[in-house]
């Protein structure tokens, strides 16, 4: 794996009857019904990430020319990223059978979001956050696979990705169990780096030009092309105080991840997913705050882009 890899693999988706006959009354046990309620708990479980830090939709949803996403085409992929190291097209994630994941089996797929390779063998990343993905804990990543299993299937057939670096799956997941919310540094650091994927994006480069989380965890100014004349530079996160968001408030920074606007009133820009994060419960951004005060400060200035200085403004 070459050095580029390396940095973007540190970094880098429930119902009544009147009348019940008696053979089903005696089937549905206790036992039965409990499995029933974990089953819809472990949905609810998945819906809740897949619409908030996972943010599934917000990468494998086409988008307009405005960077909106298109509506009723949720999850159906298709979104294009451009990288000089690779021509991305998001994968249909839908239950289709004919062009999203319908005939995947659940291992498959949670195989292809921890560990980046399909069904087929194909290496499905970068920008897919696998290398995050791979931290994920069982129970939330069959969560999300629960989940995805009851969205409407969309036939939408997506164009090939193209890349041109070598790639390389990642060593099987060890899924461990999440932190305790009790320890709200560690568990908002698994949200931040199992979940959300915070730093596939805002680590700086290094000399090759791949995110470095090692020596820029949180600095930004990784440039990200979404479309033809629309780069956008993410910003610094780390808690530098000039250059940073060391003199932000917490609830500074729940308004940025929650509804995109800085103290300054700036707007961010995609593909920062505040339309999913804003779905977060408080403890769990409470939780990701906490996390964000405890990562080292690096003085880095980042330039926005002439694209987000006239689009979000």
């Amino acid at each position: 794996m070459n050095k580029k890899m390396q940095g973007l693999s540190q970094i880098i988706l429930a119902l009544a009857c009147a009348a019940i006959p008696v053979s089903s009354i005696a089937a549905d046990t206790p036992a039965k019904s409990a499995a029933k309620a974990a089953s819809s708990k472990e949905v609810e479980r998945g819906r809740y990430l897949a619409n908030g830090a996972v943010a599934c939709a917000n990468c494998h949803t086409p988008r307009g020319p405005d960077m909106a996403l298109l509506p009723n085409m949720s999850y159906a992929g298709g979104f294009k990223i451009v990288d000089p190291a690779f021509e991305v097209y998001t994968a249909n994630i839908t239950p289709d059978k004919d062009t999203g994941i319908g005939t995947w089996t659940d291992a498959q797929i949670i195989t292809a979001i921890r560990e980046g390779k399909t069904r087929e063998g194909k290496i499905n990343f970068p920008p897919m956050p696998v290398p995050t993905f791979n931290n994920m804990s069982d129970s939330d990543v069959k969560a999300i696979v629960a989940f995805l299993h009851t969205i409407k299937p969309i036939h939408h057939e997506v164009p090939q990705s193209k890349y041109n670096l070598p790639q390389q799956a990642m060593p099987p997941a060890k899924g461990l169990p999440a932190p305790s919310r009790k320890d709200k540094v560690a568990y908002g650091r698994y949200i931040a780096t199992a979940l959300a994927h915070c730093f596939e994006c805002h680590s700086g480069p290094d000399a090759h030009g791949a995110p470095d989380p090692e020596h820029n965890l949180g600095s930004g100014g990784f440039l990200l092309t979404l479309a033809p004349g629309a780069t956008v530079m993410t910003p610094n996160i780390t808690p530098d105080p000039e250059t940073g968001i060391g003199k932000w408030s917490d609830a500074d920074i729940k308004k940025a991840l929650t509804q995109g606007i800085r103290p300054d009133s700036r707007h961010l820009s995609p593909p920062m997913p505040f339309p999913f994060f804003k779905n977060m419960t408080n403890g769990d951004l409470d939780a990701v705050i906490a996390f964000l005060h405890t990562i080292p400060p690096i003085n880095r200035v980042v330039e926005r882009t002439e694209f987000q200085k006239n689009t979000f403004k």
